[in-house]
């Protein structure tokens, strides 16, 4: 077992879903500027100032925001959601999915009891997982993601993450990813708020991946995640709800 992501147990997607919300914000306050300097003459634009004056209700705080914790993020996540296209891209890259998976008993989707230990301690309720395979069909994999009550009970699932404790490899039907799960292969678990990410990649025929190898495997690993899984959870940490 080798691990894909060689700066540690955790590698974050860029918060996709948060710039475009505070872009937005912008242009919301600027209009709003606007609309009160124009609106003098009118009767009611003193009680909508006045209205306006109220604090607005503030974000959970910490890295996460809402999906911080399930108790601000209580919606339950969906394969369409995680995973809205069987054809990703990123970077002019492409890529399949070719299947998914969703239990709600978390620990038919691990492997090792460690794992299936801190998944059910956590109160995992849903693990989410699909399989993928690059252009070529030389790299192949599973990504996953476990719903746990709180940012501390995803720490732990990360933290449990080894070479005997990881997502259960999830075979497709097709010819190339049917083989998701044979010979060597690289895993990691990270956490983003109260979910646990959880990865397995390999090359398609199982051979140990050399320096060069080990590279492109980390390339799809990120690709896919940051195309997939980030873009979802990025949107409930700006919001506490999935993407609309």
């Amino acid at each position: 077992m080798w691990s894909p992501y060689s700066e540690g147990n955790r590698s974050r997607g860029p918060l996709w879903f948060t710039l475009g919300g505070l872009a937005v914000l912008g242009l919301l306050v600027a209009a709003l500027v606007v609309m009160f300097k124009s609106g003098g003459s009118d009767p009611t634009a003193g009680e909508s100032s006045r209205r306006s004056s109220a604090p607005l209700p503030s974000a959970p705080p910490g890295e996460f925001s809402y999906a911080g914790e399930r108790s601000t993020d209580p919606e339950p996540l969906t394969v369409k959601e995680l995973f809205p296209s069987k054809k990703v891209s990123f970077s002019g890259r492409a890529y399949e999915m070719t299947v998914t998976s969703k239990v709600k008993k978390c620990s038919d989707g691990a492997v090792g009891t460690k794992m299936q230990k801190a998944l059910k301690d956590g109160k995992c309720t849903q693990l989410i997982r699909a399989s993928f395979r690059d252009k070529a069909g030389k790299v192949i994999g599973t990504v996953g993601v476990a719903n746990l009550k709180s940012s501390k009970a995803a720490t732990k699932v990360a933290s449990a993450g080894s070479d005997s404790n990881y997502v259960k490899p999830l075979a497709g039907k097709d010819e190339v990813t049917k083989l998701v799960g044979s010979g060597s292969g690289g895993a990691n678990v990270w956490m983003h708020g109260h979910y646990a990410v959880m990865i397995w990649f390999q090359n398609k025929d199982g051979s140990k991946p050399d320096k060069k190898e080990r590279k492109a495997i980390t390339l799809v690993a990120k690709d896919i995640t940051k195309a997939t899984v980030y873009k979802a959870l990025d949107a409930r940490s700006l919001t506490g709800n999935p993407a609309s």
